[in-house]
């Protein structure tokens, strides 16, 4: 993604693509076990519990990329970290399980770390997969077989979505039309299965919250949606997006929500981005989905970061379990 942080999911999966598979941990590696805010292990969790027609709280594994990017922490063990932090859903990024066979038994494995840990899986973000929008027909194709190949695994998980990229070139006219054709086929084979295919703010013209927006609307599927982020509304290095009136274009097409943090002062707050005006609009479109929490600051460690979104969250009547 572009985005107010110079390393960013996008970065990790360009670098990753040239220096090879991401490096994960072994099988049984898990952080260190002293009960510390440093510690992913016995974190307390807040009080709260899933009340009817509420926001639940889940937790994006891209918030763990350092950790799973020095190999102190299994991609395999994600389960095991929501839970110790209270949280009971799970939003995986593909990247981390790039070295992995798409069919192979990791899966049923992982399937069954969330069973035992009472922990849903949600949705796979799913990058470096080509770009649904290409002006080449065929390479439109060739990204919808390989995406699809996500759609298999997140069947098999039991999630609902899979988060794609609006990635194309041109005037935005032609990158909605392209993408017209990319996302459907797309959504075409996620049919089927029972899942949706969900798109995020994730920069260049997708940055744009009201063209995204108006190209979902326009690909005409049922499962065809949105996942608003709160951050990612940088489109160039010079051109930035009005990040609520962003949110407030694609809420109402939500099917997720990505409650991206970097930095909290004293009292808790975010200083980046408004939250409690990020939670109006969200309800205000009558979302009663997850949201994710995706630390991406750097003052604080992750489990630090994860906590202190967890907590800004359960403050503005977010609830876990």
């Amino acid at each position: 993604m572009i985005d107010e942080r110079s390393f960013s999911r996008r970065t990790f999966v360009q670098r990753s693509m040239y220096l090879g598979a991401v490096a994960l941990a072994l099988p049984h590696a898990v952080l260190a076990a002293p009960t510390t805010l440093g510690s992913f292990d016995g974190v307390p969790p807040v009080a709260g519990g899933a009340a009817p027609n509420s926001i639940r709280i889940s937790l994006a594994q891209w918030s763990l990329n350092r950790a799973i990017r020095e190999g102190t922490l299994d991609p395999l063990d994600f389960p095991r970290v929501a839970r110790a932090n209270g949280i009971a859903g799970v939003e995986y990024v593909n990247s981390f399980y790039r070295d992995k066979t798409l069919d192979g038994a990791w899966i049923n494995d992982l399937r069954g770390r969330c069973d035992a840990e009472g922990v849903r899986s949600l949705l796979i973000m799913c990058d470096g997969e080509g770009d649904l929008g290409s002006p080449s027909a065929a390479e439109r194709a060739t990204s919808v077989a390989r995406h699809a190949r996500w759609l298999a695994v997140a069947a098999q998980l039991g999630c609902h979505s899979i988060r794609v990229n609006a990635r194309s070139e041109g005037s935005p006219e032609e990158q909605t039309a392209r993408l017209i054709d990319g996302l459907g086929a797309l959504c075409d084979r996620a049919k089927p299965l029972g899942l949706n295919v969900i798109v995020e703010n994730h920069g260049g013209q997708s940055s744009d919250g009201r063209w995204l927006a108006e190209t979902l609307r326009a690909v005409g599927r049922p499962n065809m949606g949105a996942l608003p982020d709160f951050g990612n509304f940088r489109k160039s290095e010079r051109d930035w997006c009005d990040r609520y009136a962003g949110v407030a274009a694609l809420a109402p097409l939500a099917k997720a929500v990505s409650a991206k943090s970097y930095d909290f002062d004293a009292s808790g707050k975010e200083t980046t981005i408004d939250y409690p005006r990020m939670l109006e609009i969200v309800r205000g479109a009558d979302y009663r989905g997850w949201i994710g929490i995706e630390y991406e600051g750097e003052r604080l460690s992750e489990a630090q970061g994860i906590v202190a979104t967890r907590d800004l969250l359960v403050g503005l009547g977010c609830t876990l379990g």
